[in-house]
């Protein structure tokens, strides 16, 4: 309780120059809101802004934000009449005057350690470009137990490479979780508006430009994944967004990473899986062959059964299987066979 008070306390004052500015964007949330927000207010780290972001809420969450504004001036409450979170953070950014952007949402709780780690982080290690954390997921029904899952497997990918490696399979990291320097965001743009999700747009054009990113091996956020969260209700989250925007970047990787542009063989022939890989075509990506774990499929296209694959001197590979303990069992197989990570293939979903 000492602490609470003390932190209240010194907030008075207001912070000319933040270290960090919070984006904390929020849309008819008064049932989570102050929550979030006095998981900001309670942080370590005393020199922070945190820029509310009215995103035309329709409860009592105005009423919410402005009490905070009231009694602790480094929350300052601002509308965006544009409805989106993409929108709503954008406004946010433009407002902000700290050196490093911390995203948080409405329904979400910060470790009170997090502003600080992860601004220490970006002072001592100049060049990166964003850090992020390990994550607590809160489930609210059966329905989040696949996101649980994603989890358990976001909190595993946590060095640059890694991450750099695992991001055409899923978005390695939880945006609310992540820290960057506002030069960064400048200088590549933030969020985009279009039909896909908008923060894995971001991090894989980021990325593609050479941001290095790293993920702290400490927990940052508690975070809350209900049955309402966006990325269960808005077709820009669907699966099928997630794979044109990914094609997207692997195309252009492919053109400047692959020796043997513009061939490439596929792993997975199954018919989601050739549905997925043939995006690429578009790209101008030619798939040579693809590899099965079933010697006797038979496809209107060749088709190699795993054991028979030609050195890594000869192809380059993308796995086009889902399920976790598969994608283990293929990467083994390809170090075995001499393939690395990244150089002589990538997995994909």
């Amino acid at each position: 309780m000492f602490f609470y008070f003390q932190t209240l306390s010194n907030s008075f004052m207001t912070v000319k120059h933040p270290v960090v500015s919070v984006i904390l964007p929020f849309y008819n949330a008064d049932a989570t809101l102050n929550r979030a927000i006095e998981s900001i207010a309670l942080q370590s780290l005393e020199s922070f802004e945190c820029i509310l972001i009215n995103n035309n809420s329709r409860d009592g969450s105005v009423g919410i934000a402005e009490s905070w504004t009231k009694k602790d001036s480094r929350f300052i409450l601002i509308d965006e009449s544009k409805q989106g979170v993409m929108f709503a953070s954008n406004a946010g950014s433009e407002k902000a005057s700290g050196k490093y952007i911390a995203r948080m949402d409405s329904d979400d709780w910060a470790y009170p350690r997090r502003l600080e780690i992860q601004s220490e982080f970006l002072d001592e290690n100049t060049d990166y470009g964003a850090v992020a954390g390990l994550v607590d997921h809160i489930g609210h029904s059966e329905d989040t137990k696949g996101m649980a899952r994603f989890v358990e497997w976001s909190n595993s990918i946590r060095t640059y490479e890694e991450i750099l490696n695992a991001r055409f399979i899923e978005l390695p990291v939880v945006n609310p979780s992540a820290m960057w320097r506002k030069d960064v965001s400048e200088k590549y743009g933030m969020y985009r508006s279009g039909d896909f999700p908008e923060d894995y747009e971001m991090w894989l054009r980021w990325l593609g430009e050479g941001v290095k990113i790293r993920k702290l091996d400490q927990k940052v956020l508690r975070w809350h994944d209900s049955d309402t969260r966006l990325t269960r209700t808005q077709s820009i989250y669907s699966d099928s967004s997630f794979y044109r925007i990914k094609t997207k970047y692997l195309g252009d990787w492919l053109s400047k990473n692959n020796p043997f542009h513009p061939k490439i063989a596929v792993w997975g022939a199954s018919r989601i899986s050739r549905r997925r890989a043939r995006l690429l075509k578009q790209y101008g990506i030619e798939i040579e062959f693809y590899i099965d774990i079933k010697e006797t499929r038979q496809l209107d296209h060749e088709i190699i059964y795993y054991k028979d694959i030609p050195p890594p001197s000869e192809v380059f590979i993308l796995t086009y299987i889902k399920q976790m303990n598969a994608r283990d069992e293929i990467q083994l197989y390809l170090a075995s066979k001499g393939y690395k990570e990244g150089i002589n293939y990538l997995l994909v979903s």
